[in-house]
């Protein structure tokens, strides 16, 4: 087996591990939401959905970022596919920043305003 067969093999494992984590973790998110629906009532069920669907696509578009990058630079080394990367990454980027705005509600930014204040501090 050649270096790029093996790591080729390697992008192969990596994009399934991030295809399993999509499917398997978006049918959990759906079970837990069944399960806070028909069991507990949960108020805000449909919130729980929407935090830990995007939760399960940034774990899964990361691992599939991962694949991308040892594909374009050990696999297929070109100027064609380094734009192809950097156009993908770019969009996943996106995608993860406006995810991440969806699931804590606020720009990443602002989140220091929120936070609460450690204990052991002298602010008020």
């Amino acid at each position: 087996m050649t270096y790029t067969g093996f790591f080729s093999h390697v992008v192969n494992v990596v994009e399934g591990v991030g295809a399993t984590i999509l499917v398997v973790g978006g049918l959990g998110a759906f079970a837990r939401f069944v399960s806070e629906i028909i069991v507990r009532r949960g108020p805000d069920a449909y919130g729980d959905l929407r935090k830990n669907l995007g939760r399960v696509i940034l774990l899964g578009l990361e691992v599939l970022i991962i694949a991308d990058i040892i594909r374009t630079i050990v696999v297929d080394t070109s100027v064609e596919s380094v734009a192809v990367l950097g156009t993908i990454v770019l969009i996943r980027v996106v995608l993860s920043f406006s995810l991440e705005v969806e699931i804590d509600g606020m720009w990443p930014w602002n989140r220091w305003r929120v936070a609460p204040a450690r204990p052991d501090s002298d602010e008020p």
